[in-house]
C-alpha cells in the first residue's frame, strides 16, 4: 500500500490548532479537505455489481468476468488508505455511499462504488467514533447518500445505529457550527443524510451539494469549477469535487491507465488551481474540497493552508 504523503502526516489535529481568530467562523466558511468515495480503498472485487449499474455492464460482467473485474477495480478505486489513515492525514469530509446487497439475508450495510466494499458500514463508523473520542476537538462531516436497496424500515434501523454509535457527538441540524460552539457543546459529527428520512430526525442534516465536473482532464475540471464559482456558492456547506471521471470510451481507449494514474497525471495542474483558491463568505469562495487519492499527494495540507487567507482578510489595513 502506498505511503501517506509526508506533507500530510501531521494534520490529525489541525482543527484544534487553527488560530483562535478562526474559532468563531462557521465551518461553512473554512476550507475543509474531503475524500471522494472515501471507502473505495477496500472494494471487494468478487462482490456483485450494485443494483443501479447498467444492464449492459451487468451482461458484459457475466460474460467476461475475468476481463471486466480488474478493469472495474482499477477505475472504481478512488482511495488507497483506510478511513482512520485519512482522518490522520487531515480529511474531515467523507463521501459515504451506502447500500444493502441484493439477495443478502443479513441486515449488514456496505459502502459502494460500482461494487461493494469488504467492510460493513457499522464497523467502520464505530472506528470513526473511537478516533473522535481520542481527538475531542476534531469535527467530521459524514455525507451518507445513494442508499441502494434500503427500505424505509432499514433507514430507520440504520439511523438508530448511527445515534447509538455517535451519541452526544451528533450535532443537531441548524445548530451553531463554529469551532468554539461545537467544542463547548461536545459535538463532533455533522451527519448529512441525502434521503427524505432526514426530515424526521433533528440530528440529520440535509444532503450537501457536490460540484461534480464529470471530466477526464484537469483543464475541463477547472473550467467547470470556475463556471460554478461564477454562479455563486450555496448558502451552507457545499463540496467542490476535484475528482476526475473517465467515460467508458476513454477507458477502452486507454487500457494501460487507471484512475490513479489519471489523477497523478493531472495533479500538477489541479494543484496550481487549488493553491489559488480562497475560503470565506465571498460568492467565489470554496468550502469543502474533495479529491481522489488524497493520501498520495499533499492534498490535505494545501487545503488546510488555504485557511491562512482568512487571517489576512480579517487583518485591518495598515496594521
Amino acid at each position: 500500500m502506498a505511503p501517506v504523503s509526508k506533507s500530510d502526516t501531521t494534520n490529525e489535529d489541525w482543527m484544534s490548532t487553527l488560530p483562535e481568530e478562526l474559532w468563531d467562523l462557521p465551518l461553512t466558511s473554512l476550507a475543509i479537505p474531503g475524500s471522494h468515495d472515501a471507502m473505495s480503498y477496500c472494494l471487494d472485487i468478487t462482490s456483485p455489481l450494485v443494483r443501479s449499474e447498467s444492464s449492459t455492464l451487468k451482461m458484459l460482467d457475466r460474460a467476461f468476468y475475468c476481463f471486466t473485474r480488474p478493469l472495474i477495480y482499477k477505475w472504481a478505486t478512488t482511495q488507497v488508505r483506510d478511513i482512520l489513515e485519512q482522518l490522520e492525514a487531515g480529511i474531515r469530509y467523507f463521501d459515504l455511499r451506502i447500500a444493502h446487497k441484493q439477495n443478502d439475508s443479513s441486515d449488514d450495510l456496505y459502502f459502494t462504488h460500482v461494487i461493494y466494499t469488504q467492510v460493513t458500514v457499522v464497523e467502520t463508523l464505530q472506528a470513526v467514533a473511537a478516533w473522535l473520542s481520542d481527538h475531542p476537538k476534531e469535527i467530521v462531516i459524514l455525507a451518507c447518500s445513494h442508499f441502494e436497496g434500503i427500505s424505509e424500515q432499514r433507514h430507520e434501523e440504520f439511523i438508530f445505529s448511527l445515534k447509538k454509535t455517535f451519541g452526544s457527538k451528533l450535532c443537531p441540524r441548524n445548530a451553531s457550527i463554529t469551532l468554539r460552539g461545537l467544542w463547548s457543546s461536545g459535538y463532533q459529527v455533522i451527519l448529512s443524510y441525502d434521503d427524505q428520512a432526514a426530515a424526521r430526525h433533528k440530528v440529520l442534516w440535509n444532503g450537501i451539494p457536490y460540484w461534480w465536473a464529470n471530466k477526464a482532464s484537469a483543464d475541463e475540471l477547472i473550467q467547470y469549477l470556475e463556471w460554478q464559482k461564477e454562479h455563486g456558492r450555496p448558502g451552507g456547506f457545499f463540496v467542490a469535487g476535484l475528482n476526475l471521471t473517465a467515460e467508458r470510451c476513454f477507458i477502452a481507449c486507454n487500457p494501460q491507465m487507471s484512475l490513479q494514474t489519471l489523477t497523478k497525471k493531472n495533479w500538477d495542474c489541479v494543484r496550481r488551481w487549488l493553491e489559488e483558491q480562497t475560503p470565506g463568505t465571498d460568492t467565489s469562495s470554496l468550502n469543502i474540497i474533495a479529491g481522489d487519492f488524497v493520501c498520495l499527494v499533499p492534498f490535505c495540507s494545501i487545503v488546510i493552508t488555504l485557511n491562512k487567507k482568512l487571517l489576512k482578510q480579517s487583518t485591518p489595513q495598515g496594521s
